[in-house]
Order: structure tokens, then C-alpha cells, then sequence
């Protein structure tokens, strides 16, 4: 008997990989092996990278943060002490964003205690 192979499926699977691939720079982009491994490497780098980010971005907040209540006379331990006893529940994200472009309302929830 001749051997069974799914070529249909093969092809399937191959030709998802390289669309996946396409903008990739030289074989990466068209040859199976080569783009095959460099896709899975890249979804590796994906999956790590996207985590190392949002660690910077909230490191940006808290500096962004801090920043502005050394400048009103606190420290960022103290000023999130001082949110959290006067029951305000604020992120960290609309903190940062109110310290860089509404200086007034964030110097308000110090005051507001």
C-alpha cells in the first residue's frame, strides 16, 4: 500500500506559519525551517517582552509620581500612605497622568484628606 500523508493539513500548517512570517527579513520570511524557528523564537521574545514592558511602564508611573509629590513636600511612600488613610482609590497609571498634565486636581488629593 502507498503511504498515507495529510498533505492538506502540512500545507495548512505551513502556510499559516509563513503568513505569520511574512515581513520577516531575508529566508525568515520563506523558507519553512527557517521562518518555522524563527516564529517560534519571536513568540518567545513576544510573551517575555510584553511583561518586561508593562514592569517599565508602571517603574514610569511611580517616577512620574514620586516626582511630583517631592515637589508638593512628600515622599511616594508617604503620599500613597496618604491616599490609602484618606480611602482614595486611584491607580497608579491616573495618578501618573494627573501629576504630568493637572498638577491642581493632584495637589488637591493632597489636601483633601
Amino acid at each position: 500500500m502507498p503511504r498515507s500523508v495529510n498533505k492538506v493539513a502540512s500545507r495548512t500548517r505551513k502556510k499559516r506559519i509563513l503568513k505569520l512570517t511574512k515581513g520577516y527579513f531575508g529566508r525568515r520570511k520563506n523558507v519553512w525551517t527557517v521562518a518555522k524557528n524563527a516564529y517560534v523564537r519571536a513568540t518567545e521574545y513576544r510573551y517575555r517582552d510584553t511583561r518586561t514592558k508593562k514592569r517599565e511602564i508602571k517603574s514610569l508611573w511611580i517616577q512620574r509620581i514620586n516626582a511630583a509629590a517631592r515637589s508638593i513636600g512628600y515622599s511616594y511612600s508617604k503620599f500613597i500612605n496618604l491616599l490609602k488613610k484618606s480611602g482614595t482609590t486611584i491607580n497608579r497609571k491616573i495618578l501618573s497622568n494627573m501629576a504630568m498634565n493637572n498638577f491642581d486636581s493632584f495637589k488637591a488629593l493632597v489636601n483633601k484628606k
